[in-house]
């Protein structure tokens, strides 16, 4: 099959962040067709409305999520990067913010990756699909209940998909970023948060949103061989 991205369409769900917009200007540059969704930032998604189409689209609702498919004619790929970290400090919220981490990290992300796939099944289309996860999924971080529970039952959840779509050529794979100086850990870095990692040689340096971008689109690639994997995009951290 040809490693090109040239007029296929992705849809990235929650495309429109720090790595979402690195992840849109490498694949336009590939020459993909795409359309970014986004929940309620619209001045943000529309600084990508020269590359791609831009829609509003709530995953947790069955209705957005068929509205987000729909702009499809023909889809090739879906990335998903929508999340919520999903931290209180007051233990009473705990029980809310599992609630809505479930929504948010989990549910939404998993029912529209399985949508996705069977509109690929039923098209007879060989696709892809990029599902977003966390290093908290992967190792242990106190605090992070809410959120890496949910995560990494999108992983098992991934993989799963990945198995039931093997024969349809529809792979289902999972990136687990790290720090990064973009997206959900930014304001993290700037407040220090993760000094200790740099100054104890955890990781060498913080990630880039680029670092992702490249990632997504190696699970892109349309002879690529990998499906139901988990790639930690983290310099180490998990480890």
């Amino acid at each position: 099959m040809p490693s090109t991205l040239d007029g296929v369409e992705i849809i990235l769900a929650g495309g429109s962040g720090g790595l979402g917009s690195a992840t849109v200007e490498l694949l336009a540059r590939d020459g993909a067709r795409l359309v970014v969704s986004y929940h309620a930032d619209a001045a943000r998604a529309q600084k990508l409305a020269g590359v791609a189409a831009v829609v509003q689209a709530d995953i947790t609702k069955a209705q957005d999520r068929m509205r987000l498919l729909e702009t499809a004619h023909n889809l090739y790929g879906l990335v998903v990067f929508t999340g919520d970290p999903s931290r209180v400090k007051d233990p009473s919220l705990l029980e809310s913010a599992m609630r809505h981490a479930q929504e948010v990290n989990y549910l939404g992300p998993v029912l529209l990756a399985r949508e996705a796939a069977s509109l690929m099944q039923a098209r007879g289309t060989h696709g892809a699909i990029v599902l977003f996860s966390t290093m908290q999924a992967v190792g242990v971080f106190a605090g992070s209940t809410a959120y890496a529970a949910a995560k990494a039952s999108l992983q098992h959840a991934a993989r799963i998909l990945a198995k039931e779509h093997r024969k349809d050529n529809i792979r289902v794979n999972v990136i687990a970023p790290g720090v990064m100086a973009s997206g959900m850990a930014e304001a993290s870095i700037a407040a220090g948060k993760y000094d200790h990692f740099l100054a104890t040689g955890i990781v060498h340096r913080f990630g880039r949103a680029e670092d992702i971008a490249r990632a997504v689109r190696f699970f892109l690639d349309p002879d690529n061989y990998v499906t139901g994997q988990v790639l930690g995009v983290d310099g180490g951290a998990a480890l």
